[in-house]
C-alpha cells in the first residue's frame, strides 16, 4: 500500500508520522509555505517540516489543477489519507487513487460536519466527542464511515485539548484503517444525512463576549475558543482576553457585565444575563496572560467595572 498523505497543521503529525513509520506513505501533500512572524518570512507548514525530516517527496501547489494532478500520478499512491489538508478535492484528483480517499475527522460524523468542529462540540454542551475516519465523498464530510472512536467529555475541555486528543487518537485510527482497506475487510456505513448538524468557520469576532448570555454558555464560549481566538470582552478601552472561567448557579444584583466582586477563593465574578462566571485567567490587550490574583494586583480598576460587547453573530 503506497499513501499520498495530505495534511497542513500540527495537529497532522502524530497520524503523518504513524503512517510512514509503518513504510506506508510514499509523498506528502501539504500547503505552499506561508509569511509569518514580525520578518513576515515564508515558513512550510508543520506537515511539510516533518516530511522533510523523515525525506518524503512534498508536494505544495497552489491549486490541485492538471500540471499538480500529473505530478502526483507519477508517484502511484494507491490510497489517499487526509488529516486537515485545507482544500476540496476534485473528482479529477480523486480518480488517482485505485483505493479511493479517506479523511480522519474530529467528530462523531454525521454531527459537526464542516472546518470547526471542535469548537462546537464545546459551543453546543455535547456530553459525548470524537472521531470519525470517512471515506471522502464529492460533498463535504458526507461520506461512509470507516471507523468511530467516542469519548466522554467532563465539561472542562477546551479545544486545544481535544486537538492534542484528536491528533494522538486519530494517528492509531488512521492506521487502523488503512490496515483494513489493505486487507479488503474494511466495513463502510452509511452517514444519516438527516441528522447531519454544521460547524462554520470561525473568525477574530466570534470571540467577543455578550454579557447577556448566561454563564454557562459564556464558560462554553471560553473553553471553546481557548486557543483561538479567545474570548474577549472590552475593559479600559482595551480588549480583555478570559481564558480560563467556570459558570456559578448565583447572581448578584447588579446588571450583565458588571464585575461584582472579587473572591479570594473562586476568582473575578462577572455577573451575565444569568449566573455569575468566575475567572481565573485571562489577558489584557499587549500583557501576559495572567491567573486572577496576579491581574488584580497589577491592573487597578477591575472590580466595580462594567465590561462590554456584543457577539449577536454568534449568539443572535
Amino acid at each position: 500500500m503506497r499513501i499520498l498523505f495530505a495534511g497542513t497543521p500540527e495537529i497532522a503529525l502524530p497520524s503523518l508520522e504513524t503512517l510512514s513509520r509503518e513504510g506506508l506513505v510514499a509523498a506528502v501533500l501539504t500547503s505552499p509555505d506561508a509569511s509569518s512572524g514580525r520578518g513576515r518570512s515564508l515558513r512550510p507548514s508543520p506537515v511539510k517540516a516533518l516530511a522533510l525530516d523523515l525525506n518524503l517527496p512534498v508536494f505544495t501547489p497552489r491549486r490541485l489543477g492538471r500540471e499538480a494532478r500529473e505530478e502526483i500520478a507519477e508517484i502511484g499512491a494507491d490510497l489517499l489519507a487526509v488529516v486537515a489538508y485545507g482544500k476540496i478535492f476534485g473528482p479529477r484528483f480523486l480518480e488517482l487513487f485505485p483505493s479511493g480517499a479517506i479523511n480522519l475527522h474530529p467528530s462523531l460524523l454525521p454531527r459537526h460536519r464542516g472546518p470547526a468542529p471542535l469548537p462546537f462540540t464545546i459551543l453546543e454542551g455535547d456530553e459525548e466527542w470524537g472521531l470519525s475516519v470517512q471515506r471522502i465523498a464529492l460533498e463535504m464530510d458526507a461520506g461512509d464511515i470507516l471507523l468511530h472512536k467516542s469519548f466522554p467529555l467532563k465539561g472542562t475541555e477546551n479545544t486545544g485539548d481535544l486537538g492534542a486528543l484528536a491528533a494522538e487518537e486519530g494517528s492509531t485510527a488512521m492506521l487502523e484503517v488503512v490496515r483494513e482497506i489493505e486487507a479488503g475487510i474494511e466495513k463502510p456505513v452509511p452517514q444519516r444525512h438527516q441528522d447531519a448538524t454544521y460547524s462554520r468557520l470561525l473568525t477574530k469576532e466570534d470571540g467577543m463576549i455578550d454579557w447577556n448570555q448566561s454563564a454557562e454558555k459564556i464558560s462554553r464560549m471560553v473553553r471553546a475558543f481557548n486557543p483561538w481566538p479567545g474570548a474577549y470582552t472590552r475593559f479600559q478601552e482595551q480588549n480583555l482576553t478570559i481564558w480560563d472561567a467556570a459558570a456559578l448557579g448565583e447572581n448578584s444584583s447588579l446588571g450583565a457585565g458588571n464585575v461584582a466582586a472579587v473572591d479570594r477563593k473562586r476568582g473575578i465574578l462577572i455577573q451575565t444575563g444569568e449566573g455569575l462566571l468566575a475567572v481565573q485567567s485571562l489577558q489584557l490587550q499587549g500583557k501576559k496572560r495572567l491567573p486572577w490574583q496576579s491581574f488584580v494586583n497589577g491592573v487597578r480598576g477591575i472590580e466595580g467595572s462594567i465590561l462590554g460587547g456584543t457577539n449577536e453573530k454568534l449568539h443572535g
